[in-house]
């Protein structure tokens, strides 16, 4: 057994590696961690740049990179505590995002503000326990290349955007989004699809999101 899992499978080394790595109660790793630890552990892409009052809530015991080009905007927040976090090449991360791994996002992606993408859900079932005390579970989110995603969008765990599709502002996106697909609404629903016989973006009409 390594060192990694000797301490994973040891409660009281796990809650001594967990104290060293960051505050008790805060998500954000200490100072020592965050300059000497992540520059070793993740990849950061050439040209990539992550902005002086983007927070970087990320840890060396989950995968964390940045693509070449890619933006990460000021006040936008970063989370690989429960799963690994992948930015691809020249995507844009806007102001005021939280992405909270495990989260996969393609190439040339754009994101407005306030966008919000969480791969954790909370436990709830045991009600004589607090949730805030219940097990998590995580789901991968995944954005294809070339995706538009709106201002003050959310996007559940375990769902997936195909390619060069387009979430409008204020969507809550729960199921799946086919490949060159517009959606909107709470939940999000398919407004409009490319047509490649027509070379048009076509209506749809009350057309659910399939599962």
């Amino acid at each position: 057994m390594g060192i990694i899992q000797h301490i994973k499978s040891n409660e009281r080394l796990k809650a001594l590696a967990l104290y060293l790595l960051m505050p008790a109660n805060q998500a954000r790793p200490r100072w020592w961690v965050r300059n000497f630890m992540n520059p070793f552990y993740h990849r950061k892409g050439n040209g990539a740049v992550c902005k002086s009052k983007a927070r970087l809530d990320v840890l060396p015991f989950n995968p964390f990179s940045i693509g070449e080009n890619a933006v990460i905007e000021d006040y936008a927040v970063i989370n690989n505590g429960m799963g690994h976090v992948h930015i691809g090449r020249n995507t844009f991360i806007g102001l005021f995002n939280v992405i909270i791994g495990p989260v996969t996002l393609g190439e040339n992606i754009i994101f407005a503000q306030n966008v919000v993408l969480s791969g954790l859900n909370h436990g709830y079932k045991d009600i004589s326990v607090p949730i805030k005390k219940q097990p998590c579970t995580t789901a991968e989110i995944r954005i294809e290349d070339d995706c538009w995603i709106g201002a003050n969008v959310v996007v559940t765990a375990g769902v997936s955007i195909g390619k060069h599709s387009i979430v409008a502002a204020g969507s809550v996106v729960t199921k799946n989004v086919p490949p060159y697909t517009i959606v909107g609404g709470n939940p999000a629903r398919i407004l409009k699809q490319y047509n490649p016989e027509t070379e048009a973006w076509e209506k749809i009409i009350k057309k659910p999101i399939a599962v």
